[in-house]
C-alpha cells in the first residue's frame, strides 16, 4: 500500500475569469501611466544614490525639480507626475533603496513577463489605501478597521459576480467592524448608559445622532470603494459597485491562497514562522512557495517579516535558509528590515544575496557581493543545515560547492572564519566522505578547532 499523499489539483479561477494573458493586458493598461515615468526616471536620470531624483526621505518621494523636469517633458503636471510615480512604487516598478529610488527588474520584465505584470498589479491591489489615502477628516482608527474588514466586504462581491447595492455592502462592513472589535474584546469600562436602538449604517443623520464614537461608516465605505476603484479593482457608480475582471481575479487569488494552505499536507497558516517553515522544509520549492505566499497573506507585512528574522536569528541553519526564502516571496515591503540586520554576523551574508537580487543583479554574479569570509561562513551554515536534516551524501556533494580551490584551502578559512558549527560540520563531513586520505584531513581539522590548537 502506498503512503505517498495525492496531490491536490492545481486550483482553477472562477468560471468566465479572463486568461492571464487578457488579465496582464489589463494591467498593462491600468498602470500605463506608472510605467511611462518610471521609463523616463530609468532613461533620464543618472544612477546613484540621489540620482533619481528622490528626496533624502528615506521613502523614494520624488523631488521638487525631478517632478518639474519630467511634467516638463512629458507633457503632464508636477501632480500627475507624483501621482503616477507613487503609483509605480506602490507596484514595483520602482523601488526604494535607502535615499534613493531606481527602476525595479519588474519594470525590465514589463513587456515580456505577464506574471510578472499580474504580481505587480497585486502588490498596488494590496496598497489600494496607501494609492487613496483617506481624507484627513476620518479618524484614523476607523480608517484601520475599515482596511481590515474590506477584503470580507470584497469577498461578497467576488461571490456575488455582479453589481452590489452600497446599502448591502454597508451593511456587511457594519457588520464585520462589530467583529473585529469583539475580536478584540474592546468593551469599555465603568458604567454603561442605556443602549440605544441600532442606527441604520445607510443613514448618516442616523450613525450622527449616535455620537463621536460612532464611525462614520458611509464615508469611510466611500472611501474604501472610490481606492479600489482607483487601482482598477472594482467599478463605483449610480450607488453601486462591481468588481472588475482583475479585481475578481485578484480576490480569488487570495481566497485561493489561505484555503490551498488550510487544506495542502503542510498547512500552517495559524503557525508560528518556525513552525511554519519547518513544515515547509521538506516540500518542493513552489509548493513551499505557495505555503509562503498563504502564511503571508494572513498576516501584516510587518508583522510577517518580524517573525521570519526571529526565526533566522535561532540555531537552526535550515531556518535560517528558509526564512530567507520566504522573505524573497515578501519581496521590497521587506526591505528595510533586511537592510537593518545586515550587521548582524549570522544573518549578513543571507542579507546581503538578499538585496542584491532586490537591486535586480544577475542572479549567477550575485554571490559576489559577498567577500570570502562571508562566503565561507554561509559556506560552513549550509553545511551544519544538511547536517541536521539532510543525507550524508548531500554533504559530501556541497563539499563541491565551496568557492575555494582545494580542500586543504577550504579548510584553513573555515577554521579562520569561526562559525559556532564549524566542528559539528567537519566531524559530520569527515563521516561521510568515502576518501580516507580527506576524511582524515577533515577529522584533523575539526580536532584543531576543538581544541584551538594548529
Amino acid at each position: 500500500m502506498s503512503n505517498r499523499r495525492t496531490r491536490r489539483p492545481a486550483p482553477r479561477p472562477p468560471e468566465g475569469t479572463p486568461a492571464p494573458a487578457e488579465l496582464a493586458r489589463g494591467a498593462r493598461a491600468g498602470l500605463a501611466d506608472a510605467v511611462r515615468v518610471a521609463r523616463w526616471a530609468d532613461a533620464a536620470l543618472r544612477p546613484g544614490p540621489g540620482g533619481t531624483g528622490a528626496s533624502p526621505d528615506g521613502k523614494g518621494t520624488l523631488s521638487d525639480a525631478t517632478a518639474e523636469r519630467a511634467a516638463t517633458e512629458l507633457g503632464l503636471t508636477p501632480a500627475q507626475v507624483r501621482a503616477d510615480w507613487d503609483t509605480a512604487r506602490l507596484a514595483g516598478l520602482i523601488e526604494v533603496h535607502g535615499d534613493s529610488a531606481r527602476p525595479g527588474w519588474r519594470l525590465r520584465a514589463w513587456d515580456r513577463d505577464d506574471t510578472a505584470v499580474l504580481r505587480g498589479w497585486v502588490a498596488l491591489f494590496d496598497a489600494w489605501s496607501l494609492a487613496h489615502p483617506a481624507p484627513d477628516d476620518l479618524a484614523p482608527a476607523a480608517v484601520a478597521e475599515t482596511v481590515e474588514a474590506m477584503p470580507q466586504v470584497l469577498s461578497f462581491l467576488q461571490l456575488s459576480a455582479g453589481p452590489v447595492p452600497v446599502p448591502q455592502l454597508l451593511d456587511l462592513l457594519d457588520q464585520r467592524v462589530t467583529e473585529l472589535r469583539t475580536e478584540r474584546c474592546e468593551i469599555p469600562y465603568g458604567p454603561q448608559p442605556q443602549p440605544q436602538p441600532a442606527a441604520d449604517p445607510a443613514d448618516p443623520a442616523a450613525l450622527a445622532d449616535r455620537g463621536d464614537e460612532a464611525p462614520p461608516l458611509p464615508a469611510l465605505l466611500d472611501w474604501a470603494l472610490h481606492g479600489l476603484a482607483s487601482v482598477g479593482a472594482l467599478t463605483y457608480a449610480d450607488g453601486q459597485a462591481t468588481l472588475t475582471p482583475l479585481g475578481s481575479w485578484a480576490v480569488w487569488v487570495k481566497l485561493e491562497q489561505i484555503c490551498v494552505a488550510a487544506q495542502s499536507p503542510a498547512g500552517h497558516i495559524e503557525q508560528s514562522a518556525e513552525d511554519m517553515l519547518r513544515g515547509c522544509a521538506r516540500l518542493r520549492p513552489n509548493a513551499a512557495r505557495a505555503e509562503y505566499r498563504a502564511w503571508l497573506a494572513a498576516r501584516t507585512v510587518g508583522s510577517a517579516v518580524t517573525d521570519l528574522l526571529t526565526a533566522a536569528r535561532g540555531e537552526d541553519a535550515l531556518l535560517r535558509g528558509l526564512a530567507f526564502e520566504a522573505l524573497r516571496v515578501v519581496g521590497a515591503p521587506a526591505e528595510a528590515e533586511v537592510r537593518a540586520v545586515v550587521e548582524e554576523p549570522p544573518l549578513r551574508p543571507y542579507a546581503l544575496l538578499w538585496l542584491a537580487e532586490q537591486e535586480g543583479a544577475d542572479p549567477e554574479d550575485v554571490h559576489l557581493v559577498l567577500t570570502r569570509d562571508e562566503s565561507t561562513w554561509l559556506w560552513v551554515d549550509t553545511a551544519a543545515a544538511v547536517a541536521d536534516h539532510g543525507e550524508a551524501q548531500l554533504l559530501v556533494r556541497h563539499l563541491e560547492s565551496a568557492v575555494q580551490p582545494t580542500v586543504p584551502a577550504l579548510l584553513d578559512e573555515v577554521r579562520r572564519v569561526g562559525h559556532p558549527r564549524t566542528v559539528q560540520v567537519l566531524v559530520a563531513l569527515a563521516a561521510a566522505h568515502p576518501d580516507p586520505a580527506l576524511a582524515k584531513a577533515v577529522r584533523r581539522a575539526a580536532f584543531q578547532v576543538h581544541t584551538g590548537g594548529e
